[in-house]
């Protein structure tokens, strides 16, 4: 076998080798890159549930509100200030 066959025969198998070499490296980032969508998307997901959840907090504390509850379901008033007595330590 003449060595310029030889050489042409290591240079086959090298692109060869780079072409499933490229390939390979294509899929994969394509995988990655869709695990990376996929990722973000459940992100934005979280993102929008905690903005709920944190909307509904605000709403159960607000104080207009609390006072309204201990004005309703425990008979709580605020006291006229002739009625309020300070007591000494």
């Amino acid at each position: 076998m003449p060595s310029g066959s030889l050489l042409m025969l290591v240079l086959f198998v090298a692109i060869l080798c780079s072409a499933v070499a490229v390939s390979y490296s294509a899929h994969w980032n394509r995988q990655l890159l869709n695990e990376l969508y996929g990722e973000l998307s459940e992100r934005d997901r979280a993102q929008a549930e905690w903005g709920r959840l944190i909307l509904e907090q605000s709403t159960w504390t607000a104080h207009n509100r609390i006072e309204a509850l201990a004005t309703e379901r425990l008979k709580m008033y605020i006291p006229d200030p002739a009625a309020v007595r300070m007591v000494q330590p």
